[in-house]
């Protein structure tokens, strides 16, 4: 996908960067070292999840020396979340209308 949001969901797809997301979340900053001595993966292709992630918005990287520090950055994630909110709000909506419909039509 081309928007952002679905950036989103691509990066969330993957069980490993889900991992990461939630792994960041809970502390301030992580490398990827660090994330890859926590998952059944290599450190490269940890670099190459967190690569997806801040292509998503999802991570930001800095640099702190000779290492490259991983922080969550969580907005693109309410922009996801409010897309599905209306999503859900139409689909509310149509169920709602056919059930008026269908008691109409009942006998």
């Amino acid at each position: 996908m081309t928007d952002a949001t679905g950036r989103v969901f691509d990066a969330l797809a993957d069980p490993h960067r889900r991992y990461v997301l939630e792994a960041l979340a809970q502390r301030e900053t992580a490398t990827a070292t660090e994330l890859a001595a926590e998952l059944p993966v290599t450190r490269q292709a940890v670099s190459k999840h967190l690569a997806a992630l801040n292509d998503a918005g999802l991570v930001a990287a800095r640099r702190e020396g000779r290492e490259t520090r991983y922080v969550l950055t969580p907005a693109p994630l309410g922009t996801a979340m409010d897309w599905m909110a209306s999503v859900g709000a139409q689909w509310d909506k149509r169920l709602a209308a056919l059930r008026t419909h269908l008691k109409k039509r009942r006998p």
